[in-house]
């Protein structure tokens, strides 16, 4: 049965706002706003409430909870900026050129890096051309004189940023920059489209929700976009309004599932460059020694906040000595656990067997 989380809940509705807020001032009062765009504007503020909510839901489990706890306390002490260049290097390597992937196999990687950067690059324009930020407009010294050659203006929260030719090399890269985006993810998703439809391994384990209709999703809303474009410069607006329904269906989907669907790993993705933090602070302040085998298995820290969560979870692990359970490696805690089963045997009339 679905309990409401007040914290979360109170956490969505205030991003919620704060956004419509940005989008009405940030369009100078709805000035620079497209109505067009209304339906991507309520499925991105419905993401938006359903991403905050889940993810002020995760950040309140003990585990998650102690992470961001730690993190934060890591960042800001001594090693600021030790932590804070690491921080940026494991950005750009995981994160911008998804470096974690590439160990599975080097055509994984292809496809998820072009699955990543372009979902990116399309999440960063299509976000301000739908809230309103970002419009361009015809230069209006250059559009008056026949003799002059034509400029666009760019503005950003109504502010000029830039200006370029039209017909120009930059305003085909611009004008088309969701078109290149489109063509990276259906690369990508073909590649893993490709793997799922071939692999027996990944056919048996699989599931249509979890793992193909996001593939599904991706794949429709790129071509999709493309079609619009090809509707418009080469068929002269042929089907351009069906195609431009069925674009808006798939994105609204894509949105509305964001939070509840596989897509939602791409908001916790970052969340794993604190997890690498607080491991590698860890390391620096000392290993933990398995009380059974002597050998080193994971970091004191993390040992000594494991404590604290299961206690927090209702599971004290301590021992009669004062010694806890938790300070066993995880060959300790086999064997500490035959030796148990062999102590009880023996004191069972030492029978071992039947």
């Amino acid at each position: 049965m679905f309990s409401l989380n007040k914290q979360a809940f109170i956490n969505a509705t205030v991003v919620s706002i704060i956004t419509i807020a940005l989008v009405f001032y940030g369009s100078r009062e709805l000035q620079n706003f497209d109505p067009a765009l209304i339906a991507y504007l309520f499925g991105t503020v419905f993401a938006f409430f359903g991403v905050v909510y889940r993810y002020s839901v995760w950040l309140q489990r003990p585990p998650t909870r102690m992470y961001y706890k730690r993190t934060w306390e890591l960042i800001w002490n001594r090693q600021f900026f030790s932590h804070l260049w690491f921080f940026i290097k494991e950005f750009v390597q995981n994160i911008g050129f998804q470096k974690f992937i590439y160990p599975r196999g080097r055509s994984r990687w292809i496809g998820h890096f072009l699955m990543a950067a372009g979902c990116t690059l399309a999440f960063a324009i299509t976000f301000p051309l739908t809230f309103g930020w970002i419009h361009f407009t015809l230069n209006p010294e250059s559009g008056l004189d026949p003799g002059t050659v034509k400029l666009y203006e760019a503005h950003f929260f109504g502010f000029k940023m830039m200006e370029f030719e039209v017909g120009s090399f930059m305003a085909f890269m611009i004008f088309h920059a969701l078109n290149w985006s489109s063509w990276m993810v259906i690369i990508g998703v073909l590649i893993f489209m490709r793997r799922r439809l071939t692999q027996p391994g990944l056919i048996s384990t699989q599931s249509f929700e979890g793992d193909l209709l996001p593939l599904v999703l991706l794949l429709a809303i790129s071509v999709t976009g493309l079609g619009l474009t090809y509707s418009y410069q080469f068929m002269k607006g042929f089907a351009y309004d069906f195609m431009a329904v069925t674009h808006a269906i798939t994105v609204i989907m894509f949105l509305i599932w964001i939070p509840f669907g596989k897509f939602f790993h791409i908001i916790q993705r970052p969340a794993q460059l604190g997890a690498h933090i607080y491991k590698r602070e860890g390391m620096r302040r000392g290993m933990a020694v398995c009380l059974h085998t002597g050998k080193e298995f994971a970091t004191q820290m993390h040992i000594d906040d494991l404590k604290d969560v299961t206690k927090e979870l209702g599971f004290d692990f301590t021992l009669e000595d004062g010694t806890s359970h938790l300070d066993l490696s995880p060959e300790g805690k086999r064997s500490r656990l035959a030796m148990a089963h062999l102590k009880a045997r023996q004191e069972n009339g030492g029978k071992l067997f039947g």
